[in-house]
């Protein structure tokens, strides 16, 4: 017997939440196959079979562990069935319930995916709880992957195809509720999700947190997003955002404002000469924060195909913890949800964060013809920062640094 335990995700990490199991107790399993994704508060990772053999499985899905904890074992003496056939699960031990064996027929089909598609845990889980035949879901993650929001859609379609919206009257003035029951559901709060709340929760209850704001007209950037956009992707092999403009502006601007760059070390302040950017990537399990590495000297394209793969990773449930963890400042855009403003809040132990907002037209002196008005594409910007380390001065100059850049991006290549 080979034992299968949890391995540990990050230094800090000494729990993890037993995801969906890929393979069945009494499986026959090859070695480096993917048998079950463990999730910790920062990331989630996937076991693999260190043999090959017959799995036997010691504790379901669902289940808080202990790093290092036994989860399974391979039976490396047992035979390779023939003909494809899978060896029956053994008997029943306390640490494999019985109930494991049991699962309904319909669930267990649509969480394997009968076609071999790949899914992420969580999307096999949705599938298996809505009842979806993941055979006949498209996946839009990385190389046709399916995910949870894939699941979702094909839940609602089938929905919307057995339940055709019908004409109703219109509502009484007071809600009545006759002969019908109303009800609610209840499911685990991931640990990332958790972790999440953790942090947010405390990082308002330490830090003396301010937001600023400013606006900035985004013409130029466009201009020259759609003046370079075609020979930008055929010479890189990857499209030119709006991203790689605020991050080069924030690298300009935080070498300009180091204590914006800086995080509060008990009684003292640590400094960074470098900038390692995070950006906030929302993910159907809760927004990640994967890092640019000394982000001042990349350039365009190194941003944009990053970010790329941070995407990739992120919807896949793929980032490590070391992809996440160090950043000296971070960017998020609520922009791609829509939203016109709002004000971030600290990623600790960070000192600022700016937010971007949607790109609306609105009328705004034109600069070119003082006096005249014109409609010009602006944009909020957001600063939220730790006044006890930040005056507000130091933070509304280090806005203005950013809109300039935006606003005249040429200064982004004189430096």
């Amino acid at each position: 017997m080979v034992d299968i335990v949890v391995p540990s995700p990050g230094e800090s990490i000494t729990e993890v939440t037993l995801g969906q199991w890929h393979k069945k107790d009494g499986d026959w399993v090859e070695t480096d196959e993917v048998l079950v994704d463990i999730e910790s508060d920062k990331a989630t990772l996937e076991v693999r079979a260190p043999a090959a053999g017959v799995l036997r499985v010691k504790v379901k899905s669902g289940a808080e562990q202990k790093v290092g904890a036994q989860i399974a074992a391979i039976d490396t003496a047992a035979a390779k069935p023939s003909g494809g056939e899978v060896l029956a699960a053994a008997p029943a031990k306390a640490a494999a319930p019985a109930a494991e064996s049991a699962a309904a027929p319909a669930a267990a089909g649509a969480a394997a995916g009968a076609d071999g598609k790949k899914a992420s845990s969580l999307a096999k889980k949705v599938a298996a709880d809505k009842g979806v035949d993941l055979a006949k879901v498209a996946g839009s993650g990385t190389s046709g992957r399916i995910v949870m929001a894939d699941v979702e859609r094909a839940a609602t379609a089938v929905q919307s195809i057995a339940n055709p919206v019908k004409p109703v009257a219109p509502a009484p003035q007071v809600p009545v509720v006759v002969g019908g029951t109303r009800g609610m559901r209840r499911e685990k709060m991931p640990k990332i999700r958790q972790r999440i709340a953790e942090r947010l929760v405390d990082a308002q209850h330490t830090a003396a947190m301010l937001t600023t704001f400013n606006e900035c007209d985004m013409t130029e950037v466009m201009r020259l997003r759609a003046e370079h956009k075609e020979s930008f992707e055929k010479h890189h092999g990857v499209g030119l955002g709006f991203m790689s403009f605020f991050v080069k502006a924030a690298c300009s601007a935080l070498k300009r404002f180091p204590k914006v760059n800086a995080y509060i070390a008990g009684d003292e302040v640590e400094y960074h000469d470098y900038a390692d950017v995070s950006i906030a990537v929302g993910t159907d399990r809760g927004l990640v924060v994967p890092v640019l590495r000394n982000a001042e000297g990349m350039t365009f394209a190194q941003i944009e195909l990053a970010i790329r793969a941070f995407a990739a990773k992120a919807r896949d449930g793929k980032l490590s913890v070391d992809e996440m963890t160090g950043g000296t400042f971070t960017i998020t855009n609520g922009g791609i949800y829509g939203s016109l403003m709002s004000t971030p809040i600290l990623n600790a132990p960070q000192s600022a964060i700016l937010g971007m907002h949607s790109i609306k037209k609105r009328p705004i002196e034109d600069p070119r013809n003082p006096g005249q008005i014109a409609l010009r594409p602006m944009m909020y910007l957001a600063l939220s920062y730790d006044h006890r380390i930040i005056d507000g001065a130091e933070a509304v100059s280090f806005l203005v640094h950013i809109k300039d850049c935006i606003e005249k991006p040429e200064r982004l290549l004189l430096d």
